[in-house]
């Protein structure tokens, strides 16, 4: 007979984040897992496996290892939970076993995106509009619903400028279409979206941290990463505790203290005032809320690498949700700025998150180039060339891209010598011998001269970024920013470009700390 091979499905966990919270799977999600176990008219059988909790594989082993013997047992340090740990145990995987799949529901819903999309397309968009809002499953009540929110965010993409309605069709039959001046790829991925160009000509265009600012009111359209944002805030809350302990601070005086605290919001103020008179002009967005933090703007203000970000805020249990928001908050750089508020600082921005996304997955943007380029994708087929590259391309191919992530991994350097953090420094330059005595001794000559190091956006600067491009390494100054002003001492550091494309990251060395 024919051995059919019987196929398995794992689950690692019986519960999933869904944007908001941590919760257990329903029947539904369960049984369209499970049911990959085996494919219909292929295979007769298939197995699911479920795994316990870690925290509760742990105690097992432990308790195992104890033996029959009473006091070893009662020794054993049971492992808790994570904190936000959603329990589940073999009765769930019979519940969700057994259950009937829940009820399917409508996700149907008017999106900018959508009315760009439809209403720019050659012919007349708008009846194609009406024909969508109409023609479809949804009830009657539901249909006026859409109908009354597409009229809505209509109006608000016209009172943006992003959309123009013509006196009379254009030469691809068009009532309506994108205003010329943006980009060919502009788009409208969140619901907030129109919003970002409702800001923009309320920031300061000459500032040092403008390029941020903008990231900031990108980041503000997203949909919030709970984890991270809990972990940010929990970070905070430490090492202000611990400050106000050193500083003698009474514990009533330190509790009411940690309970004003939260995440970083960089422009809070100035964005809910925008956006509370953006909402009395455009009614529809009434179901939202604009939602200040920092996550990619804090990433890169703190010059870390992705594996570095996760290490700081222990969010290991969160990496791939925050590879997807730093994913999101690229897309809304390249399609939701207009070109020509797209500076130099702005695309060296841009750049950086691209680059540091496509090293740590390529994937994701590599899937969203060929929705974006079909053309390349059919050529690619056509040819013979794969048209799934998974592997990354080297990390010095982006120059653009490799400058900033070399600028970025040189003040990192700079800012843990500004905090004194000797320790750190003696972690990330151990290989090259670099303990945290010598990084101190090295810098003793500067802090006999100056106290601080400034670590702001004029620090940051590219002025103080001076780099010889040779061809198999670049050697970087790194000038630091004293209170006077002289400017007279500088970071030395080796960037072996072989070894930052094998690593894909930037590989530095420090040199020495030179006075010029």
């Amino acid at each position: 007979g024919i051995n059919v091979p019987i196929r398995t499905v794992v689950f690692t966990q019986l519960s999933k984040y869904d944007g908001v919270s941590n919760r257990l799977l329903n029947a539904r999600e369960f049984h369209q897992i499970a049911g990959r176990a085996g494919r219909a008219g292929y295979d007769t059988a298939g197995t699911v496996v479920v795994q316990a909790p870690e925290h509760v594989i742990e105690n097992e082993t432990a308790v195992a290892k104890a033996g029959d013997d009473p006091k070893k047992k009662r020794k054993v340090v049971r492992s808790k939970p994570p904190k936000g740990f959603v329990s589940w145990s073999e009765d769930t995987f019979d519940r969700l076993v057994a259950a009937e799949p829940e009820r399917l529901t409508s996700s149907f819903t008017v999106s900018n995106s959508m009315l760009i999309n439809v209403l720019d397309r050659p012919g007349d968009g708008c009846a194609d509009l009406r024909r969508l809002l109409t023609h479809n499953d949804e009830p009657r009540a539901a249909q006026r619903r859409h109908i009354k929110r597409a009229i809505g965010m209509y109006r608000s993409l016209a009172a943006a400028d992003v959309i123009e309605r013509l006196d009379a069709p254009d030469d691809q039959g068009r009532l309506v279409r994108v205003t010329v001046d943006l980009q060919a790829d502009f788009a409208l991925n969140q619901p907030l979206s129109p919003f970002v160009l409702e800001a923009l000509p309320h920031l300061e265009s000459e500032g040092a941290e403008h390029a941020l600012d903008v990231l900031s009111i990108v980041e503000s359209t997203l949909d919030n990463p709970g984890p991270i944002l809990a972990a940010q805030l929990d970070r905070l809350k430490t090492e202000v505790i611990t400050k106000l302990k050193s500083e003698g601070v009474e514990y009533e005086e330190r509790m009411e203290a940690l309970d004003k605290l939260e995440y970083p919001k960089p422009l809070r103020d100035l964005t809910y005032d925008l956006f509370d008179q953006y909402r009395l002009r455009h009614p529809w967005v009434g179901d939202h809320n604009i939602r200040p933090k920092s996550v990619a703007r804090d990433l890169f203000e703190r010059s870390m690498g992705f594996a570095d970000y996760v290490s700081h805020y222990k969010i290991t249990r969160s990496e791939g949700l925050l590879l997807r928001y730093l994913t999101d908050a690229y897309k809304g750089l390249v399609q939701n700025v207009p070109e020509d508020d797209k500076t130099d600082d702005l695309l060296d921005l841009t750049e950086w998150l691209h680059e540091l996304v496509r090293q740590v997955d390529s994937s994701l943007l590599d899937e969203w180039e060929r929705l974006r380029h079909p053309d390349d994708l059919a050529a690619a087929v056509e040819a013979g060339r794969p048209a799934i590259d998974t592997t990354p391309p080297p990390v010095t191919a982006n120059a653009r891209a490799f400058r900033v992530l070399v600028r970025n991994e040189c003040f990192r350097r700079v800012e843990l010598i500004a905090h004194r953090r000797w320790h750190e420094l003696g972690e990330v330059d151990a290989d090259h011998g670099w303990t945290a005595e010598r990084w101190h001794e090295a810098m003793a000559g500067y802090l006999a001269e100056h106290e601080v190091i400034g670590i702001d956006a004029g620090a940051r600067s590219a002025a103080l970024f001076q780099v010889d491009e040779q061809p198999d390494a670049w050697l970087v100054h790194q000038v630091l920013d004293d209170p006077e002003g002289h400017r007279e001492w500088a970071l030395v550091l080796r960037v072996d470009l072989a070894a930052s494309d094998e690593l894909g990251a930037p590989a530095v060395e420090p040199l020495g700390i030179q006075r010029r």
